[in-house]
């Protein structure tokens, strides 16, 4: 059984240590719109989707070395959207860490002001993606960032926000041993393989996308779980298109003997590196 071809991720959440400085950051240098807010948690989007959570404790711990997000990644809709998104980026003099061409995708990397990674990128079309031998074959090859910016020369971008549209396209993830995280991810979900980066790194879909989750051992091989409350991933959704798509996900889960949190709507789980998932059919 493979997982459903329209399975995508929904949104992230994540433990940051300063609400007021990451809204803004995430506000000011990425465009996003904070839908609501309390003392604690802010909700952003673009448009009307609500896309990542942000939660807030002072005390929380810095760790590395750990399993748990690389980055999270947000998908525009277009060339021009994510020329928008590198002109508001280079106006807020935003410290960047890259930037890539990777055959399926061009994309631009850079962190939070907590080192939460995040990618920004924009897909070319499907027909147009490489392959050899009958596989996807993405690569890392230098983004032409002259030529992406050509694309609004002239247009100011003062004002402009995350189009409507835009989504969490992918999530990246730090895992202790990728055996297990393929046995858990492919051979019990039902994620399709689409790409093995040497022994250390692995790419997963559903549907015949280039990759919904990335797993890798880059922070060590049998790397530990973060402590609880750490700075970081708090867990990120999977939206499935229906509750029969949720109850097989949980038949599967069960069959595995993987303890599961299940409700009506939703189901939460934890990979064998601890990350936490919840699934969800709501629209």
């Amino acid at each position: 059984m493979t997982m459903h071809p329209t399975t995508a991720i929904d949104s992230v959440h994540l433990t940051i240590s300063d609400l007021d400085r990451s809204v803004r950051f995430y506000e000011t240098q990425l465009g996003f719109t904070t839908h609501r807010r309390d003392d604690r948690t802010a909700w952003l989007g673009a448009g009307g989707d609500e896309l990542l959570v942000l939660t807030a404790d002072e005390r929380a711990p810095r760790v590395r070395g750990t399993t748990g997000l690389y980055h999270f990644a947000v998908l525009v809709p277009s060339r021009v959207e994510l020329a928008h998104s590198l002109q508001r980026l280079v106006e807020t003099d935003t410290v960047m860490q890259g930037f890539a061409d990777h055959g399926v995708s061009e994309a631009l990397y850079l962190a939070d002001p907590d080192g939460n990674g995040i990618e920004i990128y924009r897909d070319r079309p499907r027909a147009d993606w490489p392959f050899a031998g009958g596989r996807l074959r993405m690569g890392t090859d230098p983004l032409d960032v002259d030529d992406l910016l050509r694309e609004v020369q002239g247009a100011p971008n003062s004002g402009t926000g995350l189009a409507e549209g835009t989504t969490i396209g992918h999530v990246h993830l730090h895992v202790s041993r990728l055996p297990e995280a393929e046995r858990f991810y492919v051979d019990v979900l039902g994620f399709e393989v689409m790409q093995r980066y040497a022994r250390t790194a692995l790419f997963i879909a559903a549907g015949g996308y280039h990759h919904h989750i990335g797993l890798n051992t880059w922070a060590g091989v049998g790397a530990p779980p973060p402590p609880a409350g750490a700075i970081g991933l708090r867990h990120f959704v999977v939206r499935l298109p229906n509750d029969a798509a949720l109850r097989e996900v949980e038949q599967r889960l069960r069959a595995a003997h993987v303890a599961v949190d299940a409700a009506n709507t939703h189901l939460r789980v934890r990979d064998p590196a601890q990350n936490l998932i919840l699934w969800t059919s709501r629209p």
